[in-house]
């Protein structure tokens, strides 16, 4: 049973290590220039 507990622990603490990672890549990419503009078709402007 003590092992058990150790693994969900380190689970946890890796899982949330891992999604604070990922706002951070997100936070420097959006600072870093954001994405490109949306295409013609995602603003309803088809033109035919």
């Amino acid at each position: 049973m003590e092992r058990g507990k150790w693994v969900a622990i380190l689970t946890g603490v890796f899982s949330a290590l891992l999604g604070l990672a990922y706002l951070g890549l997100v936070q420097v990419l959006e600072w870093a220039g954001g994405m490109l503009p949306p295409p013609p078709e995602a603003l309803g402007v088809l033109g035919w």
